[in-house]
């Protein structure tokens, strides 16, 4: 079996190109790390190193104990940072806006729950503002959602524009009330939506309201009505609604992680990180 002390040490010496260089890198004396490679070198039988006054390159042997080397550190620091993760880190439940619960995220999610195997995540569903307030009643950990405006202190992940979807073989009616697709109450998306409509003059009527993202893009697709969603949700059939239509212009929206106190604030963090990062081409 292979001491670690003396494989990092080989390993150090290749990649730093000396002793010397690998000794500053380790923290360790030049004549430790020469009594490291020694050593291996004699449980091995074999010559690692070709060593010259000015440098040191590896031999076969060493080639191939390089390769084997480098797994067995990587395997034993992923060893020890599982097991030190103590039982006590228990569950982390993350409330996810309706519009990010697709295959991307939850992709993220089963990432995480092979990283962290002593955490058990859990995934709730739903309108960001029913999901805030559940972390405050402490039964969620951390929020990820979209909102139009607000301020409550969070890290935004990304922004981008909320537009008005319709089919794209429809047009509105002229002078007629704009038939809406909208989320319930209380939803940011529906919020904006009626007051931009307000603010403009816009006479409309509400003709869907329905928990589902999927279902208001039916209703959109059919030409049942239009829904302000985010630009990313323009699946097939549908297109953003054109400005000669009368619509007003929507905000941007503000994909964000809340986290509860106490939460754990590298996992939420990396998370973050990883939403951005899954997200990153959503078109």
């Amino acid at each position: 079996m292979f001491d670690t002390v003396l494989l990092r040490s080989f390993v150090a010496v290749v990649q730093e190109g000396g002793f010397t260089h690998a000794a500053a890198r380790l923290n360790l004396t030049q004549s430790a790390v020469s009594a490291h490679l020694r050593r291996l070198e004699k449980q091995t039988g074999r010559d690692l190193l070709a060593r010259t006054t000015r440098s040191v390159t590896l031999t076969a042997d060493g080639e191939l104990l390089l390769g084997y080397a480098r797994a067995i550190l990587a395997l034993n620091h992923d060893a020890q940072a599982q097991l030190s993760r103590g039982p006590s880190e228990g569950a982390i439940r993350v409330g996810l806006s309706e519009d990010l619960a697709n295959v991307r995220l939850m992709n993220v999610m089963q990432t995480f729950a092979l990283r962290y195997p002593r955490i058990a995540f859990s995934v709730r569903v739903g309108i960001p503002a029913e999901l805030l307030h559940a972390m405050d009643q402490a039964e969620l950990d951390m929020v990820i959602g979209g909102r139009c405006e607000g301020a409550r202190s969070g890290r935004v992940l990304w922004r981008e524009p909320l537009v008005w979807a319709g089919a794209e073989w429809a047009s509105l009616t002229p002078g007629a009330p704009v038939p809406l697709a909208l989320l319930p109450e209380p939803c940011p998306y529906r919020e904006a939506a009626l007051a931009a409509l307000a603010r403009a003059g816009v006479d409309y009527r509400i003709a869907l309201v329905c928990s589902s993202g999927a279902g208001l893009c039916a209703a959109a697709q059919a030409g049942f009505a239009v829904a302000p969603v985010v630009q990313t949700q323009l699946v097939h059939g549908l297109r953003v609604v054109p400005p000669d239509a009368g619509l007003p212009s929507l905000p941007d929206v503000e994909f964000t992680i809340f986290t509860a106190a106490g939460a754990s604030a590298p996992i939420a963090d990396e998370l973050g990180s990883a939403v951005v990062l899954a997200f990153a081409n959503k078109g």
